[in-house]
């Protein structure tokens, strides 16, 4: 079951070959906008894309290369206010929802917590952290943020997101076949793993020290005590 589901839906690449732009746009969107897609692979998707940014492009009416990005941009922003307005309406509730496979309830305080400690920058910052981009803006919903200030982060957010993954994947591309003639699409698997590590590493390590700091200042109101 575990290497159907690497082979598919967290595989970036499948993502493109069977849906292309169409299917990358509403994966942006899900992931961002409803808390079932924070599953999905965002970070790597957008790399992923703008290595096979060519031929996307080709694709879709053989549009420039930057049309790529624009429109992915926007199912982010979207994808953003979705959510803010689901957490603003469904309020206090979702936090009595049960765990589901499409939603764990510490997912949701994890991004409240990160919101309380980073304040309205959160909702720019999030966009490079997996799982927790999908529930900041919930968070955001939830605790009624003000809604121009939320609008200009959310769409700041998106494209400072969007493009720096889609232009890292395309121009890396590029400058590796323009000079060692070595096409890292090839080598997508890897890519793909390295960065997994690198956008995950900031949460891992937050979680890791995080704790052992939270633990240290309980054992010294203990021995106060």
């Amino acid at each position: 079951m575990f290497e159907l589901l690497k082979e598919t839906i967290l595989n970036p690449k499948w993502y493109i070959e069977m849906g292309g732009l169409y299917l990358l746009i509403f994966v942006v969107f899900a992931e961002t906008g409803l808390f079932a897609g924070f599953f999905l692979p965002g970070d790597s998707l957008l790399v992923v894309a703008g290595m096979y940014s060519k031929e996307l492009c080709a694709s879709f009416f053989d549009a420039h290369y930057l049309v790529i990005p624009l429109l992915l941009s926007i199912a982010g922003i979207i994808g953003n206010f979705v959510g803010y307005w689901f957490g603003k309406k469904s309020g206090a509730f979702i936090y009595s929802r049960k765990d589901t496979f499409f939603f764990k309830k510490k997912h949701l305080m994890n991004a409240q917590k990160f919101y309380e400690k980073n304040g309205a920058l959160t909702i720019i910052v999030a966009r490079f952290l997996p799982i927790v981009r999908t529930f900041v803006p919930i968070v955001a919903g939830v605790v009624k943020m003000d809604y121009k200030k939320f609008s200009l982060y959310n769409i700041v957010g998106s494209f400072l997101w969007v493009f720096s993954m889609f232009l890292m994947g395309k121009f890396a591309r590029d400058l590796i076949i323009s000079k060692w003639d070595i096409d890292i699409a090839d080598h997508v698997e890897a890519i793909v793993i390295v960065i997994v590590l690198i956008t995950t590493l900031p949460v891992i390590f937050k979680f890791i020290f995080g704790k052992n700091h939270h633990e240290e200042i309980d054992q010294q109101k203990s021995s106060i005590n």
